[in-house]
């Protein structure tokens, strides 16, 4: 496989990114550009931090490149990916990994518990790498803003994974929304019948077994013992010190959908409710309010949220699945998921024809951030994008567990009607692993 031993080739990669991030935030992106810079053939060298599960899937979605290094913190999961990638580098430690094989590489993949995701991904954009992070971007609203902010100062491609964001039913919704066809959005519903959360913190103290690295698998999360079966695989969602819950596993595929179509960024007031707060685990049900102001021409909106044993059977009179998203409009309302829309009231809309094709068909979420990588071309999930998606989505557990609406400042990333807010709009951090 091949490797670099000089900046050459990244030097040229980063060049040509922020040549084509400047073309399109200037409104001037032209085909000279693209050309100029392009260079399609050339496969770029990737780390992968975590390689099982929804790792797994990002890895089978980026193969064709060069994988020259795999990381993570369960000795089994390493094995297993390095025997599908025999010639790449083997690490534990992401930290060891980005000092000693930085200037290797072109680009991270992050697919890592929730805690994980700002840690890691800063550390490699200060490196200037391109990342690719699953979702939500990170575990704190703050962590959202900074690694945002750093992805812009580092010129790099970012995209955050919300495949959903590339199915072709998810480009039509928007075109009609922003068509007008339902007339102006002011209200939409957003919920998935899904529930991570419940359970207490368990008072024995295990032995972890010898293929995971514990003290790593917690990173920056404060130190706990280990306990089989509750945290590392497939449970730390539902644990505040590790997920956000249904609200962090769910909610920026949902979500992505209104911010999108909408328009959306930064709400000015978030209210929460559920069961009581529990100190450890995450709500089986939630439901989340939040307030935006008018923007580009489009009226403010309200948008709620609904997960868990709290989702609606009926929205606005209309039988709905346990998923999905509704929007509201002036002259009526569309239904939304991944794979259809319907417009109601049906009767009006008997015969209706979609608006003329305007987003162009996705040639792939992984192979557009790819394409970033190479060419500078600008992705549809970056980190600007999704950095505020990722900070109102978890707006929305910060009010929960303050227990009450919070006036939002948005620019300071501060509740100004509740400071206590604070400690959960940003949080503590094991030393060796901080993010600011």
């Amino acid at each position: 496989m091949s490797r670099r031993s000089d900046f050459n080739r990244r030097d040229f990669l980063k060049t040509s990114t922020a040549a084509g991030a400047v073309a399109v935030a200037g409104g001037v992106w032209s085909e000279t550009v693209a050309e100029e810079s392009n260079s399609p053939n050339e496969k770029i060298n990737i780390a992968c931090i975590g390689t099982a599960n929804q790792a797994r899937f990002s890895i089978n979605n980026i193969k064709g490149e060069n994988i020259t290094v795999v990381c993570d913190v369960d000795q089994n999961y390493l094995d297993r990916a390095k025997a599908d990638f025999p010639d790449a580098l083997a690490y534990v430690d992401y930290r060891e990994m980005l000092e000693k094989e930085a200037d290797k590489l072109d680009a991270v993949v992050v697919a890592t518990a929730d805690h994980t995701h700002a840690p890691a991904s800063i550390r490699a954009i200060r490196k200037g790498l391109h990342c690719y992070c699953e979702k939500p971007l990170t575990h704190t609203v703050e962590e959202s803003r900074l690694v945002a902010e750093a992805a812009k100062e580092h010129k790099v491609a970012t995209q955050l994974g919300t495949q959903i964001h590339a199915r072709d039913n998810y480009r039509r919704v928007v075109e009609i929304i922003q068509s007008g066809a339902i007339g102006e959005v002011a209200e939409v519903h957003v919920w998935v019948g899904k529930g991570w959360g419940g359970g207490d913190r368990p008072e024995v103290a295990e032995t972890p077994p010898k293929s995971l690295s514990w003290d790593l698998w917690l990173g920056a999360a404060p130190e706990r013992p280990f306990a089989a079966g509750r945290y590392h695989p497939a449970q730390w969602r539902r644990w505040w010190d590790f997920g956000q819950g249904t609200l962090g596993d769910m909610a920026c595929h949902y979500m992505d959908l209104p911010f999108w179509a909408m328009k959306l960024r930064h709400p000015t007031r978030c209210e929460a409710e559920g069961p009581e707060v529990h100190p450890e685990t995450c709500p089986l049900g939630l439901i989340v309010r939040y307030e935006y102001p008018r923007r580009e021409g489009l009226p403010a909106a309200k948008l709620t949220w609904y997960d868990g044993n709290l989702v609606p059977k009926m929205v606005h009179g209309e039988r709905v699945p346990s998923s999905g998203v509704m929007f509201v409009g002036s002259e009526g309302m569309m239904f939304a998921n991944y794979g259809s829309y319907r417009l109601f009231p049906q009767d009006k809309f008997k015969g209706f024809e979609p608006p003329e094709q305007t987003i162009a068909k996705s040639i792939g979420h992984h192979a557009e951030w790819i394409k970033a990588c190479k060419d500078g071309s600008l992705t549809t999930c970056n980190f600007d994008y999704s950095g505020a998606l990722s900070e109102a989505v978890l707006l929305g557990n910060v009010s929960y567990r303050v227990g009450t609406a919070l006036d939002w400042d948005a620019k300071n990333l501060k509740a100004t009607n509740c400071p206590e807010a604070d400690k959960y709009i940003r949080k503590e951090y094991r030393s060796g692993w901080e993010v600011a």
